[in-house]
């Protein structure tokens, strides 16, 4: 079978019952006609006030639910929101976590991380070296791995994202994602398979589904940038690829100047305090790089929340 193909709207709704007692469900908030100078219909769905921060429990939470952990526990490699996600999952439901950061994690993720009970490893610079001294480990202990995006659980869970957004925004016709190694938009496209247009928006620093894109394969591309914390993937992943290709409809890639104009106007319009990753969907809808059509119905994912309010001011 092809890597993906297991991530079904069957297996999706399997997910969205497994973790329902133990997340959230989001809240959607529609702005006013003509806001930010947008003439399209458009959403937020506010997944910032899942728990930990991001959307990141949906997958941890199916992944633990979906096979006992040992008595090592869990373990993850995250540039930050995963990490939280896996810690908080694995303190609800009695595991240990173990979870691997790179240093450009940021601190506060760091110390909200160790608020939850994990053991804590600051290893390499960037994602790829965490996640290696991190499958060491787990080959050390027999730890349970749970993977930041590639892996059926991950993607099935981050899929009940687009459940949510089906349920509540009746009749929408896109939905603007941010990405780094593709669980979450690999999931929402798995749920609505072609039939709403779902798009892709990096930063300019990470964008390794534009890439790809271009490429016609997974390459792996440098990572860096404002962004880079929560979007950072090298390379998008396996799994989550074929299902990009047939059903995400473009990436688009924005700049990190367009992306700290959308933190400060989810702060300055709402009070709503987005990281850079968290607003990297809005701002493609800011800087004019999305253009919907008049009466467009426009989803944007504010998907991650973890950062200093005096960051976005």
């Amino acid at each position: 079978m092809v890597p993906g193909e297991r991530i079904t709207r069957e297996r999706i709704l399997e997910a969205a019952e497994q973790i329902r007692p133990h997340v959230r469900r989001t809240p959607v908030m529609a702005l006013t006609a003509g806001e930010f100078g947008v003439e399209a219909e458009v959403v937020l769905k506010l997944e910032l006030l899942q728990h930990t921060g991001s959307f990141k429990p949906r997958g941890a939470f199916c992944r633990m639910l979906s096979a006992k952990a040992p008595e090592a526990g869990v373990t993850a490699a995250s540039g930050g929101n995963h990490g939280l996600a896996v810690a908080y999952a694995a303190a609800k439901l009695g595991y240990k976590a173990e979870i691997f950061l790179p240093s450009l994690s940021p601190a506060f993720k760091v110390a909200k991380l160790r608020s939850y009970g994990a053991e804590v490893h600051v290893v390499g610079s960037h994602y790829l070296e965490a996640l290696a001294a991190c499958e060491a480990r787990g080959r050390e202990t027999g730890a349970m791995a749970v993977h930041a995006y590639n892996q059926e659980e991950t993607l099935a869970g981050q899929g009940t994202v687009g459940v949510e957004i089906d349920e509540q925004v009746p009749g929408v016709d896109t939905v603007l994602v941010a990405t780094g190694g593709g669980g979450l938009i690999g999931g929402i496209a798995a749920w609505f398979r072609g039939e709403v247009k779902v798009v892709s928006v990096e930063p300019v620093g990470c964008a390794s589904l534009a890439a790809a894109f271009e490429k016609g394969e997974r390459v792996s591309v440098e990572v860096g940038g404002l962004a880079a914390d929560s979007l950072g993937a090298a390379m998008v992943g396996e799994m989550m690829f074929p299902i990009a290709q047939r059903y995400v409809s473009g990436a688009l890639v924005v700049e990190e100047e367009e992306i700290r104009e959308a933190q400060r106007a989810l702060w300055r319009g709402f009070g709503i305090v987005a990281e850079p990753g968290g607003a990297t969907a809005l701002a493609a809808l800011l800087s004019g790089r999305y253009v919907p059509a008049k009466g467009e119905r426009v989803v944007v994912l504010v998907c991650g929340g973890n950062t200093e309010p005096g960051t976005v001011a």
